[in-house]
């Protein structure tokens, strides 16, 4: 007998390919086995427009699946958007059974599943496995709130630095595990960083793999504008677009700089901030960062460029200032095995932000010797 966790997470598996080209639709995963048990079809939703998973794996499996079982990621969908109703196909392809790893929380979609079991269906709901409420979380989050789904992400010595010291090269993880970064990048609508991280580093926070699926908008908290017209990420042509999010004063003060950056074609967008603290330490960004200020970009976000997902590669302060907002939904963490003599006047860590009362570890994995985790804020 087929086992439908397992299938339901192979399914997820399959859809996780499509992450980055199926937006703003969920990329979705489905797998079908005709009335033996034999694998018939399987995919994956593609581009908006293009079929969906059910649709793909159905055309694979032919006249296999009448009779068969069928396990989809998320509720088949039950109306007339860009194509067909999925449930439509499903029913006339014979299927007799469905395993669905989620149910749909948006009202013009929902309604396959009461359709179908309607129509005589089998209709089994198991909305517990990990992999799929991974696959599924930005989505469901999306549908639920006004705001993107953030993602932290940071990378770590064994003991727990996040910077190399002077003279040192300052890269932590290995060449792995910067690919699997980049290629959340291509997964991702935006990228968020702060001004410490662009005047320090000057990043390009772009995709460069192959199997890259776009490069994401890059947003810099700025609330001085100092982001600089030489910073390589406004060099590159193939990169997103950038956003410098500052303060109303900044631009009162430095008029100058506001128009260079928008001749560069940099959107600038205001938000309130709080009044700069006198200290130096690196978490002073986080007590600028208001909870006004991060509602009012990230609706903005949402609204105007239809970001769904954001990875937020910054420093400590960025992220404890996201932490103290309760903003952060997920966190993709690296650990290296190196080892530093211990750093002297460290910020906080972030991770010590993931209390495991409201997150929780929905992947493991290893990159070039780097462990790496996946949390997850809890439901």
């Amino acid at each position: 007998m087929m086992d439908d966790r397992d299938l339901l997470s192979r399914a997820a598996r399959l859809a996780l390919r499509g992450h980055g080209h199926a937006e703003p639709n969920p990329s979705v995963g489905c797998i079908i086995a005709d009335r033996n048990g034999r694998i018939a079809g399987r995919g994956r939703t593609q581009r908006p427009g293009g079929p969906h998973a059910e649709v793909m794996a159905l055309r694979q499996a032919g006249d296999d699946a009448r009779g068969g079982t069928a396990w989809v990621t998320l509720e088949p969908c039950n109306h007339h958007g860009r194509t067909p109703p999925c449930v439509e196909a499903l029913l006339a392809a014979g299927i007799a059974r469905i395993v669905v790893g989620t149910v749909d929380p948006n009202p013009l979609a929902a309604g396959g599943i009461a359709r179908l079991r309607a129509a005589g269906v089998e209709v089994v709901v198991i909305d517990d496995v990990p992999a799929v409420r991974r696959l599924h979380a930005s989505f469901l989050h999306r549908i639920n709130a006004s705001r993107p789904w953030i993602i932290a992400k940071w990378a770590e010595t064994a003991d727990g630095d996040l910077i190399a010291p002077p003279g040192l090269p300052p890269t932590i993880s290995s060449p792995a595990s910067h690919r699997m970064v980049h290629r959340e990048r291509g997964r991702v609508d935006a990228i968020l960083t702060g001004i410490g991280t662009v005047l320090a580093d000057d990043p390009r926070l772009d995709a460069r793999v192959s199997r890259a699926r776009r490069n994401p908008r890059r947003v810099v908290l700025d609330p001085d504008l100092e982001l600089p017209p030489t910073a390589r990420m406004l060099q590159a042509s193939d990169g997103g677009p950038v956003m410098a999010i500052t303060d109303e004063k900044a631009i009162s003060r430095h008029p100058e700089r506001a128009d260079a950056l928008r001749g560069l074609g940099v959107e600038i967008l205001t938000i309130p901030w709080a009044a700069p603290a006198s200290s130096d330490a690196p978490s002073r960004f986080a007590r600028r960062l208001t909870a006004e200020g991060c509602r009012h970009l990230f609706e903005a976000l949402a609204r105007d460029h239809e970001v769904a997902t954001i990875l937020t590669e910054a420093g400590p302060g960025v992220l404890h200032g996201l932490f103290d907002h309760q903003l952060i939904d997920a966190a993709l963490v690296f650990t290296s095995t190196e080892r530093f003599e211990p750093s002297t006047g460290a910020p906080p860590h972030p991770r010590d932000r993931l209390d495991h009362r409201r997150f929780e570890i929905v992947w493991q994995g290893v990159r070039g010797g780097d462990a790496v985790a996946w949390w997850q804020r809890r439901d």
